[in-house]
């Protein structure tokens, strides 16, 4: 949860991940929306994609334009910025929430990381405080995103080499807890191949374990 920003000399544009950042801008007062929208057009890399008047609106625009940022106010109509956000960050738990409020005090700020807000400023805040708190949020942003990379990569390194010990396995005949293992694995994918699942079908005839043969059969009928 990031605390309210101080003046200072804006972020060189290193601070800023390289990919593109959509934001979001949500508030039922207009030249707060205006001065908003100005402020970020001063950070590079920054598409404004959305402009909401309320809540529900929010809401809304954030499922059609999906932003990375949502840029929203507390006190709004037909549904305040809490309860959007909290909609929001439920249906999308990437998008990163910055609370704008006139007022900070705790009850508000609890309330806010309750529901999954990641930053707060204070109304009225100037274009250093809007900079340095995207930029924190971009930081985040990019580094989330190199660990899901990360995390997918040595996935699928995992993947192929469950496949080829699979596949060493049939080779061999083996029938014991390793390949058990192996292949129980493999059937835990919604897109395992049929052999493995015909591997594992066999050692379970083999152990005698009918309640997991007679489970396996059911997803073979089921096959298309």
């Amino acid at each position: 949860m990031s605390d309210q920003t101080q003046p200072g000399q804006p972020p060189s544009p290193s601070a800023y991940a390289s990919k593109r950042l959509r934001i979001m801008v949500a508030d039922d007062v207009t030249e707060t929306r205006r001065s908003t929208r100005l402020m970020l057009t001063l950070i590079p890399n920054v598409e404004i994609v959305a402009i909401a008047k309320n809540g529900r609106e929010a809401v809304e625009l954030a499922r059609q334009h999906k932003p990375d940022i949502a840029l929203m106010d507390v006190n709004m109509p037909q549904m305040n910025g809490l309860q959007a956000i909290e909609i929001m960050v439920s249906e999308r738990p990437e998008m990163a929430c910055i609370i704008l409020s006139a007022e900070r005090d705790t009850e508000t700020l609890l309330e806010a990381m309750a529901v999954g807000a990641r930053g707060y400023l204070t109304k009225p805040f100037t274009s250093d405080q809007l900079i340095e708190a995207v930029a924190r949020i971009s930081h985040s942003i990019s580094a989330n995103n190199a660990q899901n990379d990360q995390v997918a990569k040595l996935r699928r390194q995992r993947d192929i080499y469950m496949v080829e010990l699979a596949n060493e396995y049939v080779k061999q005949r083996r029938t014991d807890d390793k390949a058990l293992l192996v292949y129980e694995e493999l059937a835990a994918r919604p897109d395992c191949d049929l052999q493995w699942l015909m591997s594992l079908a066999m050692i379970y005839v083999l152990r005698k374990e009918w309640g997991k043969l007679k489970a396996l059969a059911i997803r073979l009928e089921n096959l298309p």
